[in-house]
């Protein structure tokens, strides 16, 4: 399975529309995750002409992403046998999601609510990492990376044969 990742896009705030670059990323991608602060619900609209999308309601999402199912606090998916997290807050801030709650986040919760993946945002930049087994993915910005105008990065996730991996390119 092939995962188009995006945070952060700010539209139309920061930039008017989506990069192309990033519409030709996500070409042939089986769903998209949208990590939060989209702005404008038009983003995922464009996002969905590609693939099937959720997203993360980010901090600045409040009142705009309320009435539409697309947007969650938190999505907790099973995708290709991996239990996937999508959150708009950095790993530090979860434990308001972790079940039972933990005293800090570098301790990894237990059970079925235990994330194999961690897709997140809210920092503007790049995160590849893999901690306590847990796969930790912030594609940055496609829009406002390092809170700086232009062109940005967004991600990849591919999930084969119980195996993931993630790709953050500069757009």
């Amino acid at each position: 399975m092939r995962i188009g990742l995006v945070t952060d896009t700010h539209i139309p705030d920061v930039a008017r529309a989506l990069p192309p670059e990033l519409l030709q990323l996500f070409k042939g991608v089986d769903l998209i995750l949208h990590a939060g602060d989209i702005y404008s619900l038009s983003v995922l609209d464009d996002l969905e002409n590609i693939a099937p999308v959720k997203a993360a309601r980010g901090d600045d999402d409040l009142l705009s992403t309320l009435n539409d199912p697309r947007v969650k606090e938190k999505h907790v998916l099973s995708l290709c046998g991996k239990i996937v997290w999508l959150a708009h807050d950095p790993p530090y801030y979860l434990s308001k999601y972790w079940l039972p709650k933990v005293p800090n986040a570098d301790d990894a919760p237990t059970g079925s609510e235990r994330p194999d993946i961690v897709v997140f945002g809210h920092e503007h930049t790049v995160t590849v990492r893999e901690h306590n087994g847990i796969l930790f993915v912030n594609s940055g910005s496609a829009t406002f990376l390092r809170y700086s105008y232009g062109k940005g990065t967004a991600g990849i996730l591919e999930i084969d044969s119980g195996e993931a991996r993630a790709n953050v390119v500069q757009l």
